[in-house]
């Protein structure tokens, strides 16, 4: 994401900090974001707010601040193979807005994942303690089966109060490495009682239920 922040200002014409700056530091920015997140405003509302703080065009803002934007093929394999292993998964994002443009389209997140929770589709965000717990009651999971990864520390607070592991993201395959240690997938699904999963802006992994 910072990658993708910068080479957006260097397109605008901007210092290359300028747009992480004002949806992360700047008060009015900050506070857009979280409107957004929590579906109080729209995605076109937040992009006329943000290109007004950066003296820029507002049309189609988010599209184009996420255009070089890519998953990192090593969670994502990580993601595949930890379902594989017979636990279950959750993403649990801030939104960004649907409308006009759906970040989330491309990657059919409800085929990939057992539960999808946008934070403007259920009007709360992280690190609302609320939204863990939706994750958590919709995957039928308790806290202390489950392990949470966020490449935000404050995301991981609520997390840890409700039982939760939760892992820092930061190297992809430092993360996946700590993943693996603490949940063991792989080649070889995981022995009963293995403690269930979860990942950075995605949600907590438990065990499927055995097959009849």
């Amino acid at each position: 994401m910072d990658d993708c922040a910068r080479t957006f200002s260097l397109e605008c014409g901007l210092p290359e900090s300028a747009y992480l700056h004002a949806i992360s530091v700047h008060p009015t920015g900050r506070r857009l974001y979280a409107d957004l997140e929590r579906g109080d405003i729209t995605q076109e509302a937040w992009n006329e707010g943000i290109a007004s703080l950066l003296g820029i065009d507002g049309t189609d803002l988010m599209r184009r601040a996420l255009a070089t934007l890519r998953p990192e093929p090593v969670v994502v394999n990580a993601a595949s193979a930890i379902r594989a292993a017979g636990l279950k998964t959750a993403v649990l994002s801030n939104s960004m807005g649907m409308h006009p443009f759906n970040p989330y389209e491309p990657w059919r997140l409800s085929e990939a994942h057992d539960v999808v929770v946008l934070s403007e589709e259920v009007r709360m965000r992280k690190p609302d303690t609320e939204i863990y717990q939706l994750v958590l009651e919709r995957l039928g999971c308790q806290g202390e089966d489950c392990v949470f990864v966020d490449d935000i520390a404050a995301n991981l607070e609520p997390a840890r109060a409700l039982g939760i592991t939760t892992i820092l993201a930061t190297e992809p395959h430092r993360t996946v490495a700590r993943l693996q240690e603490l949940i063991g997938f792989g080649s070889t699904a995981p022995a009963a009682g293995t403690p269930c999963g979860f990942r950075h802006d995605r949600g907590p992994r438990c065990p499927q239920p055995p097959e009849e």
